[in-house]
């Protein structure tokens, strides 16, 4: 309107960063990050250290939009990478601490990273990773160790004398040689701060770009979906190389929260860190809820504080009906949400009615199991069909792509501008995953095209499972679809026909494949057919595998791990599916 301007009075660069300075302003001396076994940190202590970080990776020649990798657990110095890193201007990638030493080696030639910390635990993994990238002919990134939450303190030699290897509380303290070091805000909110990669191949990885303005957008959307009040305490039960801990690891500094770390979750140390610390929020996928509902024995379930609830943000498979009911009867609150890496993390929620609280525990649980409605950072959620970019009709058959529009999407794939292109065809950010919608608006998912099988939060690439096992020797044609389990949600079911005069065990199958995959993406199931169900274009008809899969029977917490052989006859093959 006439008089108005745009100026740097009324217009700053959206950043989570600044969340960290109001904090540390406000709540100086309350505690931001504690951890059995580290010295608890103020707000006032984490700044200073964080602010000592972006100095020291500045003095080592990092600039703005140089990727800065983290190959960590949950331990303090993760929470501080989430702040240090962009301080200094860089992008953090956060690097999933399960992957083995070739995919570790991949991402971090793809992410030009110019520096990577290494958690100590996770040491002779990156030894082989940085060696497959000098291997490679491409300069391995300097190294900065960190030794913190270990069992054992490691041997001194543990750091190489190298000028491009360093231990981090020594490098800190090089940027405390630089009090001078400003902030190096960015200049544009659109900037980026965040690399993530989703799951792929090795061959083609896919790194999903956050920018500074969704990044607080997102931050504070899950804030609201968690209903986290000032000042939570929340336990790290997410991997921070989750989405950046589903953006909570800005979250709480915006809340002048608490963070407490923990560097292995199990149902007795969730116990353990709920009384010890008074937690009211934490996260993680249908397994941790496990661990909580069915690992814990008597004596490790302490009592909450005060008779507290806890919130309990998940997301993934939905949780099985008897853990939300065992979850409730112990003082948990379950949240369940649904997104995307390319979402920032959770894009919906399902968002509970009061009126709800009076249906019986089988329909509570059945509503807990949607996906739900849009978080307040994402303007639109919908299920269309992926052709004519229509609307399906909301009455709970109809099926078609869950499709999400706004600020909270990504900026793009990391050199893939035809990924990007594709994926945001049509003005709509694509799933990939098959929904209906309900009259009340609310998602729910009914199948994946994507394919991907999702196994205790982690997302596993059925194309390069299927990849490995067609190395054997023995294999002629495999399949891979996921099988429901109590622990894990779902677990890689692998269907395999052998070659003629040919002959394997599942066990054979199984071990030859965590030969070369890290040992999560593995199958835990394997069952020999004649031959695979087929179309009549040769399109492997995994909708009738997923359906054999759960005819087996959902893998019990008793039983994890388990893996079947069924006789040729005993098999279901092809003559039992309809052909296309």
């Amino acid at each position: 309107m006439e008089g108005t301007m745009l100026c740097a009075a009324n217009h700053v660069a959206l950043t989570p960063l600044s969340f960290l300075e109001r904090t540390a302003a406000v709540y100086p001396d309350r505690l931001a990050v504690v951890a059995s076994g580290a010295a608890p940190r103020t707000w006032r202590e984490t700044r200073a250290r964080c602010l000592r970080l972006a100095a020291a990776l500045a003095g080592l020649g990092v600039q703005r939009r140089d990727v800065v990798a983290v190959f960590a657990a949950n331990i303090p110095a993760m929470y501080e990478l989430h702040f240090g890193i962009p301080m200094a201007g860089a992008v953090i990638c956060t690097l999933n601490s399960r992957l083995d030493a070739a995919m570790a080696s991949v991402l971090l030639q793809h992410s030009e990273a110019k520096v990577v910390f290494v958690d100590c635990v996770l040491l002779d993994t990156a030894k082989q990773a940085l060696r497959l990238v000098s291997e490679a002919g491409t300069k391995p990134p300097a190294v900065v160790l960190i030794k913190e939450l270990l069992d054992k303190e490691p041997s001194p030699d543990v750091v190489p004398a190298s000028d491009r290897c360093y231990e981090y509380e020594a490098f800190l303290s090089k940027g405390a040689q630089s009090p001078d070091f400003a902030i190096r805000w960015p200049a544009d909110e659109n900037d980026p701060i965040a690399l993530n990669y989703t799951s792929g191949t090795t061959s083609r990885p896919k790194g999903v770009v956050y920018s500074h303005r969704g990044t607080f957008l997102n931050s504070l959307a899950a804030v609201l979906m968690g209903d986290m009040a000032a000042r939570p305490v929340y336990l790290w039960t997410v991997p921070m190389f989750h989405c950046n801990g589903w953006c909570l690891a800005w979250g709480v500094a915006a809340q002048g929260g608490t963070n407490v770390c923990l560097r292995k979750v199990t149902g007795a140390a969730v116990f353990d860190s709920v009384a010890r610390h008074g937690v009211t929020h934490m996260g993680g996928a249908p397994t941790v809820l496990g661990m909580i509902a069915n690992d814990a024995t008597a004596e490790e379930r302490r009592p909450l504080p005060g008779g507290r609830r806890v919130t309990v943000l998940t997301g993934g498979a939905p949780p099985p009906p008897q853990v939300l009911f065992r979850m409730e009867e112990l003082g948990f609150t379950i949240v369940h949400a649904y997104g995307l890496t390319e979402t920032y993390g959770p894009a919906t929620a399902c968002t509970w009615k009061p009126e709800w609280d009076a249906l019986p525990p089988e329909e509570r649980a059945a509503l807990t199991s949607r996906q739900g409605i849009r978080h307040l950072g994402m303007e639109e959620v919908d299920v269309k069909d992926p052709v004519t970019l229509q609307s399906v009709p909301a009455d709970g058959r109809t099926v078609g792509e869950v499709m999400f529009r706004g600020n909270t999407v990504m900026s793009g794939y990391y050199k893939d501008a035809a990924a990007t292109a594709e994926a945001m065809a049509g003005g709509w950010m694509r799933s990939g995953d098959l929904a209906v919608r309900h009259a009340d608006g609310y998602v729910k998912l009914v199948d994946r095209s994507k394919d991907v099988v999702i196994s205790g939060g982690e997302n596993i690439s059925t194309i390069e499972v299927e990849a490995a096992m067609f190395a054997h020797p023995a294999v002629a044609d495999a399949a891979v679809v996921g099988r429901p389990d109590e622990y894990w949600g779902e677990t890689p079911c692998a269907f395999v026909a052998l070659k003629e005069g040919s002959s394997a065990t599942a066990e054979e199958v199984i071990a030859f494949c965590r030969s070369r995959l890290p040992r999560y993406m593995a199958p835990r199931t394997v069952v020999f057919v004649a031959e695979l169900p087929k179309t009549a274009t040769g399109k492997v008809q995994k909708f009738a595998l997923r359906e054999q899969a759960k005819a087996l029977n959902t893998i019990s917490s008793s039983n994890k791990g388990a893996s079947l052989r069924f006789r040729e006859e005993q098999a279901l093959n092809s003559s039992h599916c309809a052909s296309n």
